[in-house]
């Protein structure tokens, strides 16, 4: 079986950087692959075949392109003795050369980020790249070649964030996409799935309760705001949301005059393609028909944007929805409400609702175009201590009038 060692070749210059190669020794044929890594000799240890830095996260990103190279020579040696035929030093070198053994991780990144852009999927493309400026930065901006996306490497990704204080939704946000973006070069046979993210997280942990009550919605639709027309728009934007299972605003956003057609409001999810039907009640068409004739030059049924090339489109809505949610704050404010409004809460809301006038969970998630049910679940998760309370009641009740028998 075929050897591999790192080693640092000096320079003939003194003070001058020497650089990495690896040397491949099989039947006695000895080889060296440069890296075009270079180093000073203070900055290499021979005796470990590792990278010495004063800080841990300047040599990261170096350290690990070396792993990754050792990984994919490794893995080509395997597969040649696997394989059963004599094969030599130059066999393992040209297939170490090829450009699917060594394809860079950030580039195939950035190629993902483009392709998104080009279907339309900002929304993603957007995640996509604030996972990219994390993952980046975290290795000193060096690229690494998919061999070296390790679960070793991924540990260390993983406690580098929890160092700079992220959260642990954020931590698992990063981590997803990077799963995503790993299987997909799985697929595309440019990287071996070795199951690197095993030992994160990547689940979703409880955030504080979006939901407001029934009493809540019905004190907003009939709060007089004519002396704001922008707060009586998010209003209505609001309440036409929870009057659709909690549309999301970008669906409201994208929403087409064509997509009504009498009672009915048929519409395609931005976030998962999924396409959804809902019968308008008399009060909410009364909203969608208030507004397509306020906006009878546009297509869309609210005037939130006004350009259809997607690039202006999204950065449209973009704008649109922090300042809707801004307008949601002053909305609570005038409700006085502990827990202030947002883009999110319609939704939350509306699902609670459907719970608590006993809608079984499959419904309310065909409801809400979710493509699975656990989605439902984490909605309905948060619990209103009130809800829980009257369980109790009725449960201490009766115990108490078993005990008096």
């Amino acid at each position: 079986m075929a050897k591999v060692s790192v080693k640092l070749r000096t320079s003939a210059v003194s003070g001058n950087k020497g650089v990495i190669c690896y040397q491949l020794t099989h039947r006695r044929e000895i080889r060296r692959l440069t890296s075009g890594i270079r180093l000073l000799p203070g900055q290499w240890d021979a005796s470990a075949q590792r990278i010495i830095a004063s800080e841990p996260d300047d040599a990261a990103g170096l350290q690990h392109r070396i792993e990754g190279d050792l990984n994919s020579l490794r893995r080509i040696i395997r597969e040649l003795d696997a394989a059963g035929m004599p094969y030599t030093v130059r066999d393992i070198v040209s297939r170490f050369r090829l450009p699917s053994s060594n394809f860079p991780v950030l580039s195939f990144i950035r190629t993902q980020i483009g392709q998104l852009a080009v279907d339309n999927r900002f929304g993603t493309a957007r995640n996509y790249q604030r996972a990219l400026n994390s993952f980046s930065a975290f290795l000193g901006d060096a690229d690494i070649p998919f061999a070296a996306f390790t679960e070793s490497l991924v540990g260390e990704y993983n406690a580098y964030l929890k160092r700079r204080g992220v959260v642990r939704n954020t931590i698992s946000f990063y981590m997803r996409i990077l799963r995503s973006i790993y299987n997909k070069a799985v697929k595309l046979h440019l990287a071996e799935q070795t199951f690197p993210f095993q030992n994160v997280y990547t689940g979703i942990d409880r955030t504080c309760k979006r939901a407001v009550g029934e009493e809540v919605i019905c004190r907003l639709n009939r709060l007089d705001l004519r002396d704001s027309a922008a707060l009586s728009f998010a209003r209505d934007l609001f309440i036409f949301s929870y009057g659709t299972r909690g549309m999301a605003f970008v669906d409201l956003a994208y929403l087409r005059k064509t997509n009504v057609c009498g009672d009915m409001l048929r519409y395609t999810r931005h976030k998962t393609g999924q396409q959804l039907s809902v019968r308008l009640e008399s009060c909410i068409k009364k909203i969608a028909v208030r507004y397509a004739d306020r906006s009878r030059s546009l297509p869309y049924l609210f005037p939130i944007l006004t350009s259809e090339d997607p690039v202006q489109a999204y950065a449209q809505y973009q704008v649109a929805l922090n300042y809707y949610n801004r307008l949601l704050k002053k909305l609570s404010k005038r409700l006085k409400l502990e827990q202030g409004l947002s883009s999110y809460t319609s939704r939350h809301s509306w699902a609670t609702a459907a719970r608590n006038h006993n809608v079984p969970l499959p419904v309310i998630s065909a409801g809400m175009g979710h493509t699975s049910e656990r989605t439902t679940q984490i909605y309905l998760m948060m619990l209103e201590n009130s809800v829980i309370d009257r369980a109790n009641h009725g449960i201490v009740a009766s115990l108490e009038r078993y005990v008096s028998l």
